[in-house]
């Protein structure tokens, strides 16, 4: 089996973003969430015969999210929207996509910590923040800098497949490696179906 047979283990990459190149696109189809038949879920814009249903804003994997927060509040979402841009368009990532991810990382909180350590907009565990030389990960600039970068390293990884390079994102690139696909975490499956939704959301409504 090749390394693209592998890479479209799950479905649901076909449908958005398979081979996305990260400038805007339209998904408007449907997205479902599949049993596999032997305990795995799939993702897919084609459901089959198999048990499928309507991917929804409302539907849980996850009973015991990772991402607990010590700080609230924090600044507007819009207002980061300069930095994302300017971002984006530097490391060829859509802004969109960028939002989706910081949405779904920390909510838009700056000052976000997890659990386990994994710091400010996108969420950047210390190793990561020292590796994308990232000074100060609760500077707004500094973290979606870094986050940025991180992630176009992971598409870059991954031939630009988006759904496998949000898997690695949340669940590290080695065990997305080592699956040939996307691992069947709960969290990490609820991880990235809130961002693909999140993403198809803000492109959607323009931001």
């Amino acid at each position: 089996m090749n390394r693209r047979s592998v890479y479209c283990k799950l479905p649901a990459v076909i449908m958005f973003c398979l081979s996305v190149s990260l400038l805007p696109v339209a998904c408007q189809a449907d997205m479902y969430v599949c049993s596999d038949g032997m305990g795995g879920t799939q993702f897919t814009n084609a459901p089959t015969g198999q048990d499928c249903k309507v991917l929804t804003s409302g539907q849980k994997f996850a009973s015991n999210p990772r991402r607990i927060f010590q700080f609230s509040g924090g600044k507007s979402p819009s207002s980061y929207d300069t930095y994302i841009l300017r971002i984006g368009q530097q490391y060829n990532v859509d802004p969109y996509l960028i939002k989706a991810v910081i949405r779904t990382e920390s909510d838009f909180n700056h000052r976000a910590i997890s659990r386990k350590g994994a710091q400010g907009l996108m969420q950047l565990m210390p190793g990561t923040a020292e590796d994308m030389q990232v000074g100060n990960p609760f500077n707004p600039g500094e973290n979606i800098d870094g986050g940025v970068r991180y992630l176009r390293s992971l598409l870059d990884t991954f031939d630009n497949n988006l759904v496998l390079s949000l898997a690695a994102y949340n669940a590290g690139p080695g065990l997305v490696k080592r699956t040939g696909g996307v691992p069947q975490i709960p969290e990490t499956l609820d991880y990235v179906r809130k961002v693909l939704i999140q993403y198809r959301a803000y492109k959607a409504r323009g931001g």
